[in-house]
């Protein structure tokens, strides 16, 4: 299975590629525009030179399977777009793109082609979110917060709140009726945001705090008279009486505990069986990230 990786960032180093290096069937090409950053790379996973691409042709002419699109955001649609017209499966980082009609626009030619377009919101397929699915969600808190990033509303929202929203979404219970933003924004950047989604016998809320004395990460579910709290995806303490506490493993790679692993397996499994994957469904927390930030904008 011959597998492009376009963008070779921190999140591609450290999360995507010491995945899709280990897949005995995977044959993994390289493509980025800084022909040093490709050599270090390359060199460091054993890529031959027949296998680095610094033009977009280049690596297309290599007849991929499937890529992987790890690049800045701005360049998510005329890359993801070059891939689809070409027949390639796309897994690409969230967002698919800053604007709501070019993610409309890419997920309506995956559809139009019969390819899988997947968006990466790891999170969905991290253990200790996953399990929480399986616990009782009368009361949802997701807090992801940041130290002295305050930002503007599209490209905070787009790039990092979207995780929170995603999360929210994946773990209600039920159908929400409601939907209520709170922000505060000084001089045009957000300091912090809250979402409150709402249903029958349930309640969301999804907490950003970019002026926050720490970065951190914490998901509480509760209901039925009990409770599960994720610290940082790593920490999970259950409260019913007396709290009980596990950790993640000393030897569990952190690309595992995020998830990434597991929804990079599952989207070349996808590839492998000829299953296509639908983003719709990522579409729809792209929608909703859009009224979010209508809504901040308008009280800027």
């Amino acid at each position: 299975m011959k597998v492009g990786c376009i963008g070779l960032g921190d999140i591609a180093r450290k999360a995507y590629l010491p995945v899709l290096t280990t897949q005995p069937d995977v044959e993994l090409h390289l493509h980025t525009r800084s022909p040093e950053n490709l050599r270090r790379t390359a060199e460091a996973h054993h890529i031959p030179p027949e296998r680095r691409h610094t033009g977009l042709d280049s690596l297309l002419a290599a007849g991929l399977d499937a890529a992987f699109v790890h690049a800045a955001t701005g360049a998510h649609p005329a890359l993801v777009s070059a891939l689809l017209e070409a027949g390639v499966p796309t897994y690409v980082d969230k967002p698919l793109a800053y604007e709501l009609a070019d993610s409309a626009r890419l997920v309506d030619l995956a559809e139009a082609r019969g390819l899988s377009l997947a968006v990466g919101f790891n999170r969905r397929y991290a253990p200790s979110y996953a399990q929480c699915a399986e616990h009782p969600r009368e009361l949802i808190l997701l807090q992801k917060n940041r130290l002295g990033l305050p930002e503007r509303p599209r490209t905070m929202i787009l790039d990092d709140f979207i995780h929170v929203a995603d999360t929210l979404r994946f773990l209600l219970p039920g159908p929400a009726d409601t939907v209520d933003v709170r922000a505060r924004v000084v001089d045009g950047l957000v300091h912090h945001l809250v979402l409150q989604l709402a249903g029958e016998g349930f309640t969301a809320l999804g907490v950003m705090n970019r002026m926050s004395g720490s970065a951190e990460e914490v998901l509480e579910v509760s209901g039925q008279d009990t409770k599960r709290v994720v610290r940082n995806l790593a920490e999970v303490i259950d409260h019913k009486g007396q709290p009980s506490e596990r950790r993640r493993g000393d030897w569990v790679p952190v690309a595992r505990q995020r998830g990434v692993e597991q929804a990079v397996l599952a989207f070349l499994d996808a590839v492998r069986r000829g299953e296509v994957l639908s983003a719709r469904d990522a579409l729809a927390t792209h929608e909703l990230c859009e009224r979010l930030v209508r809504e901040v904008e308008s009280r800027s």
